[in-house]
């Protein structure tokens, strides 16, 4: 095993975990009328698919970006 090589895999699971989370903070300012966070405690599934789609496709430009 190369340290170098699982050094950079952990490099771009971290940077892809802080871009999801820059994300989800960027789509939170931009909607301001919905409170994602109190929308989930209450069981609101159309939010949760709606997040849960955005961090799909995020996940994918980030892995496609990385390759």
């Amino acid at each position: 095993m190369q340290i170098p090589i699982i050094a950079m895999n952990f490099l771009y699971a971290v940077l892809g975990v802080v871009l999801m989370y820059a994300t989800y903070r960027v789509i939170d300012i931009l909607t301001p009328s919905v409170d994602f966070h109190d929308e989930l405690k209450k069981g609101n599934i159309a939010v949760a698919i709606f997040l849960g789609s955005i961090f799909i496709a995020i996940g994918m430009i980030v892995g496609r970006a990385l390759n």
